[in-house]
């Protein structure tokens, strides 16, 4: 449980009247949308990617560059390949106790967020959501399993 400061501001280099820009700008491995790293093409989609690896990171307690993440599997390739039927074996064990009557609502809430993240980062920049909608989602996973917040 050690906080990172990340910041996702790549798009800060788009104005107003461009959608895309090209930059030679670096960025770090791992959370960096495939666009932006083979082509240098930066959007607002760019930033989207980033948050999505970031929730994936967040709930499973791996890096994307982690040594798991070898021969062609990446950390979303991991996540993508285990949902909806096998997050449990993805998801951080020190989220969740199996002993917990509530177990079943814990998973199924984080299978909505990595679904979320997922969502965020697909390949395709045209696939992902925007930030706007995916603060709506966290906002409406929140309001569902935790109401009293």
């Amino acid at each position: 449980m050690v906080a990172h400061v990340s910041d996702f501001g790549i798009a800060k280099l788009v104005n107003a009247e461009d959608n895309v820009v090209i930059t030679r700008t670096l960025a770090t491995f791992g959370y960096i949308a495939p666009e932006y790293g083979s082509e240098g093409l930066v959007s607002t989609k760019c930033d989207v990617y980033s948050f999505g690896i970031l929730l994936m990171e967040t709930f499973t307690r791996k890096r994307p560059t982690d040594d798991l993440f070898t021969a062609g599997l990446s950390l979303r390739g991991w996540i993508y390949d285990s949902y909806p039927h096998s997050l449990s074996h993805v998801i951080d064990a020190t989220l969740l106790n199996p002993n917990e009557e509530s177990w079943d609502k814990n998973v199924e809430c984080v299978s909505l967020v990595l679904k979320l993240a997922l969502n965020c980062s697909s390949e395709l920049p045209g696939e992902r959501i925007n930030m706007k909608d995916a603060l709506a989602t966290l906002q409406k996973i929140k309001k569902e399993f935790f109401p009293h917040l």
